[in-house]
């Protein structure tokens, strides 16, 4: 897993070409971290910042189309949230209805397929029921794929994934990776290629922990109400740039690089 520097690049791949489009990821995933710290440095109060980093959500995805993402996975609200003060809980779950409510039209008209991950069971039953009926109205939907990671823990996601292997009978010899990623939230998907975590935080916070595991990982300490596209751009960019080894040497990146331009 590959760490953001915080000073800009200087590698020979940063300053001698630009980076290329094509080599863009295909799979964002992004920890949108900070609200609270932005309300605070501005005198507002916490839930200010939750539905300015709302307001900033509509502006990403139009985003992460033009530049070309094909599915943008958010951590919308995790397992270890329901710590929370009751009060910001409650406002998250109305600030997820409203969302809902006052964009599901648009996303669906613009091609958005909206997808669940993590857990229904605990948050409140009118939400239960708009969140499959969004996830039903868009699934046919090819634009962008939206990933809303609610009420999810990575290492949740992976207990449940064995307790449902061991329901359907499967022996241990049979158990293989990708067996259990199929029995994952994100089956049928590719893993993140790039993670992106706003505020300055350098931790995984439980997200996506089994399909991160040689996802690139891209560190900023732009809050997320100010993230914009220029940030967007900026790690794709930086992903762009990068050298992604799974395990291999740089010489035999290079001769399989020089065997699929032959």
């Amino acid at each position: 897993m590959t760490i953001m520097s915080k000073e800009p690049m200087t590698s020979p791949a940063a300053t001698e070409a630009e980076p290329d489009s094509n080599r863009y990821p295909r799979h964002v995933a992004i920890i949108m971290d900070g609200n609270g710290r932005w309300a605070k440095e501005r005198g507002l109060p916490r839930s200010a910042g939750h539905r300015q980093g709302t307001e900033n959500l509509r502006r990403t995805l139009r985003s992460a189309v033009e530049l070309g993402v094909e599915i943008l996975t958010i951590y919308a609200f995790s397992t270890e949230n329901w710590s929370r003060p009751r009060r910001e809980v409650a406002l998250l779950m109305r600030i997820l209805e409203m969302v809902i409510d006052r964009e599901l039209k648009e996303l669906n008209e613009n091609g958005v397929q909206i997808r669940h991950i993590g857990e229904l069971d605990g948050i409140p039953e009118r939400l239960q029921k708009k969140v499959i009926y969004a996830c039903e109205k868009t699934k046919d939907n090819t634009k962008l794929i939206l990933n809303v990671a609610f009420n999810y823990g990575g290492r949740d996601e992976i207990v449940h994934a064995v307790q449902n292997l061991m329901c359907d009978g499967v022996k241990a010899d049979d158990v293989t990776e990708e067996l259990i990623s199929s029995y994952l939230y994100t089956s049928g998907l590719p893993d993140p290629d790039l993670i992106i975590r706003t505020s300055g935080e350098y931790r995984l916070s439980n997200f996506l922990i089994w399909q991160g595991s040689y996802s690139e990982y891209y560190y900023t300490d732009v809050y997320w109400p100010d993230f914009g596209k220029e940030h967007l751009q900026a790690a794709l960019e930086e992903y762009a740039n990068r050298r992604r080894r799974f395990g291999k040497t740089d010489e035999q990146i290079d001769e399989n690089f020089e065997d699929a331009s032959a």
